[in-house]
């Protein structure tokens, strides 16, 4: 085991999870397996590892952000590199939503279900704050605090202004952005530490997943399970590598073998977030994508790009439209294709995300949200699948960023001369 790399390590525990559950859930209500197995083993293993990353999460981002920015000694390249993440997370995000309705249309996942058949889940709609609120709440009235609840968006956000002033005051702030920097290589550090325990944390996660929910509860909805699975793949597998293939000039193939461990961690952690210091370290050491770029996009990827959730959200209106034989216009999947690339902002860091922007589509075009409470019933499972597309997508959006500014940059040096 020692001579083994993190991946391989991270994918041996991904396997003992789902076998040892599997074996393990028909004797789930055991004491012994319920109180030792699932009550301590695995959710000191599980949520042990996940409180590591956490602890990490808020001041990595902040020290890799204000160096980042900082870094770029240019505020109108960081305005540069700003629309060109946020173009990429939109136009990505629209395009994943509008391939799902169209397979979810053609697959038809919602045709011959039974609705009595379905194990529903309790659901309670609550109000999605007004797109203007959301853009102040943006701006932190305390930055403390903000870094003490992990307000990411207001984290980024004080974060990027820290490294804008750090520039604009050049020679001034120089020992302050020093400080920054050995901050950074502090959190970096302390990630390799933690990620060393990553297999046993999966192990744990996993392991109590399929202990607890096991294959009978998925019986119902594996056409929903199945036809979004289908779509994540493709977007993951096929969208991003050409998009990859064609602004990065990388060889798809070779892009995915050496993100496996994010990817891994991603499917088995359902966190976006908990994949952040894996992620930056994998751009450096497989990718050389600079720190200035990467520190950038990752933080703000993990905050608003949701890929994953609107291409779930996009079957999902489908799937429950079919099962309460509801008619959808062109007009209302148009509506759903605008809802939810807006609300992939909109909606950014709230708990429950995913819940809150697919109740925010079913309102919008007329559909019950009781159907919510059948998607809960597998949301587990299609959130390892989702979570893993949305951190693909952060870092394929990473790679091309970097590709496209060292070109940029090469043309202007070239210029010069």
């Amino acid at each position: 085991m020692r001579n083994l790399k993190l991946i391989h390590k991270v994918f041996i525990g991904l396997v003992l999870g789902i076998i040892v559950g599997a074996l393990l859930y028909p004797m789930k209500e055991q004491p012994f397996v319920s109180k030792y197995i699932i009550g301590f083993l695995f959710e000191l293993l599980g949520q042990g590892f996940l409180r590591l990353v956490k602890m990490i999460i808020v001041p990595l981002v902040f020290a890799s952000l204000v160096t980042g920015t900082a870094a770029m000694n240019d505020v109108k390249k960081l305005g540069r590199i700003g629309i060109k993440t946020l173009l990429f997370f939109m136009v990505t995000t629209a395009l994943g939503i509008m391939a799902a309705i169209a397979g979810a249309n053609i697959l038809k996942p919602g045709m011959g279900v039974v609705l009595e058949n379905v194990q529903q889940s309790k659901f309670v709609a609550k109000e999605a704050d007004s797109f203007v609120k959301v853009l102040l709440n943006i701006i932190p009235t305390n930055p403390f605090d903000a870094l003490v609840k992990g307000e990411m968006l207001q984290v980024i956000f004080f974060a990027i202004m820290t490294g804008v002033v750090i520039t604009l005051l050049g020679d001034k702030a120089k020992k302050l952005q020093g400080l920054f920097e050995e901050a950074n290589e502090l959190m970096l550090k302390m990630v390799s530490i933690i990620m060393e325990l990553a297999p046993y944390g999966i192990f744990g996660l996993i392991g109590k997943t399929f202990i607890t929910l096991g294959w009978a509860a998925m019986k119902p909805l594996a056409s929903f399970i199945i036809v979004t699975y289908i779509l994540l793949v493709f977007h993951g597998l096929v969208v991003y590598q050409i998009l990859l293939r064609i602004y990065a000039k990388e060889n798809p193939i070779v892009f995915l073998k050496k993100i496996l461990a994010p990817m891994t961690l991603a499917f088995s952690t359902s966190s976006s977030a908990a994949c952040i210091p894996l992620a930056l370290k994998t751009l450096k050491e497989e990718f050389n994508v600079e720190d200035k770029i990467s520190s950038f996009t990752i933080p703000l990827g993990t905050t608003i790009n949701m890929d994953g959730t609107a291409i779930m959200q996009g079957v999902a209106t489908v799937f429950i439209a079919q099962l309460y034989s509801i008619h959808l216009t062109t007009n209302d999947y148009f509506m759903v294709v605008l809802t939810a690339v807006l609300a992939s902002i909109g909606t950014a860091g709230v708990p429950g995300v995913g819940t809150i922007m697919l109740s925010m589509v079913l309102a919008q075009v007329g559909l019950p949200l009781e159907g919510i409470g059948l998607i809960l019933a597998v949301d587990r499972i299609v959130d390892m699948g989702r979570t893993t597309v949305n951190v693909i997508g952060n870092l394929v959006c990473s790679v091309v960023i970097d590709r496209i500014e060292k070109r940029t940059e090469a043309k202007e040096r070239a210029a010069q001369k």
